[in-house]
């Protein structure tokens, strides 16, 4: 995406002071500000919206296109309600100081198909590099081992076989009666097999901390984009970034 006048907006970083060592900067990252609900957070826990040439407003999941950039961190429901209202609007005005732009009736549906694109790309991604394990009795044995990172478990998984995964990753873990369990994906199987090229793909796991980490943080975003909230992967997101801060410079 091109953007005209190339300077950042007060939307695109904050005034407030930013997480120390974070990846890419020598010592802080600055935080950005949700343009609706004036909330704070980090790059992976908002979502960047930038200015297509033809004057469209659309998702930059990656925060890669240049230009001027605005920040939300609502979910799908409210971004509906503030479009309805012209709250999107008015802000987004505001974020890009008067730019032309055109806001799609289906940005909703665009943010939901790419965040949901950059979570299994990043899982393609992991299976290509090696840190993904498939098939029950690998993980399972993986997991007694100590040596995953992360499990999910698709959508419509059984009870029964998730359970038996999430107690193997327990022992291994040596967390035992605290509860820990996999995250319940917000895909089914057959779109887990179609994203990752494999029959009947009904749990996964991670057996690298680093790994964990960077699809954690993808899958946190969706999940909050789509309302709703997992104590699983927000405690697998922070372990996994203490587990990355101790085995990474």
């Amino acid at each position: 995406m091109r953007i005209p006048h190339n300077e950042p907006l007060s939307s695109d970083t904050s005034d407030r002071p930013a997480r120390p060592g974070t990846r890419g900067s020598a010592s802080v990252d600055p935080e950005r500000k949700c343009i609706l609900s004036g909330d704070h957070g980090s790059r992976e826990g908002l979502l960047r919206l930038a200015i297509s040439p033809d004057g469209l407003v659309l998702p930059d999941v990656h925060a890669k296109a240049p230009g001027r950039g605005a920040w939300i961190g609502v979910s799908r429901a409210e971004l509906e309600k503030a479009m309805a209202k012209g709250q999107m609007k008015g802000a987004l005005a505001r974020a890009f100081k008067g730019a032309s732009l055109t806001i799609p009736d289906d940005l909703p549906e665009r943010i939901e198909a790419a965040l949901f694109r950059a979570f299994t790309d990043r899982l393609g991604l992991e299976q290509r590099a090696g840190k993904l394990l498939l098939g029950s009795d690998r993980i399972a044995e993986k997991a007694r081992a100590g040596r995953v990172a992360f499990i999910g478990h698709a959508a419509d998984a059984s009870e029964d076989g998730s359970r038996k995964l999430d107690q193997a990753w327990r022992v291994g873990m040596e967390t035992e009666g605290s509860g820990m369990a996999g995250t319940r994906l917000p895909l089914d199987r057959e779109a887990l097999s179609v994203a990752l090229g494999r029959d009947n793909v009904v749990h996964l796991a991670l057996d690298d901390a680093a790994a964990a980490q960077r699809l954690t943080a993808l899958l946190e975003r969706l999940l909050r984009f789509l309302g709703r909230s997992d104590p699983a992967a927000d405690e697998l997101s922070v372990r996994a970034n203490a587990s990355s801060a101790v085995t990474t410079d």
